[in-house]
């Protein structure tokens, strides 16, 4: 993936700072669990979501998700750490994060795979 498409990509919603914040989590989401998309899929598949998680990476069409289920099913200290380096209240964090998580995972796995390259430099570099 080219990085300016992954620029455009982080850069989607309707708030500004989705992008960052999609950023955040998915560093936060990668430490130690591999790839951050991977681990951030795992995270949320653990939390009861698996059904919407395969929608999103499948070739269908995507299941809506709200801010009080990416709430419920982060594990604890991720969706506050996301939300303090973005300046946000956990609540506001986790709605924009169910606005723009959806599409994000579904242009990163267009053929319904996870990307192979290293996520978290990609969006490094794109918000620097």
């Amino acid at each position: 993936m080219a990085d300016h498409d992954l620029g455009n990509l982080l850069g989607r919603g309707s708030s500004s700072g989705s992008g960052k914040m999609l950023g955040a989590l998915f560093n936060g989401a990668g430490r130690g669990a591999g790839s951050s998309l991977e681990g951030l899929l795992g995270q949320l598949r653990d939390g009861g979501l698996g059904a919407k998680v395969a929608s999103w990476t499948g070739t269908g069409d995507n299941e809506d998700i709200s801010g009080a289920e990416i709430a419920q099913a982060l594990p604890a200290g991720l969706l506050a750490s996301a939300a303090r380096s973005c300046g946000l209240r956990e609540v506001d964090a986790a709605d924009q994060i169910a606005e723009t998580l959806p599409v994000a995972v579904d242009e990163l796995t267009p053929e319904g795979k996870i990307p192979k390259e290293a996520l978290e430099e990609l969006i490094a570099q794109q918000l620097q």
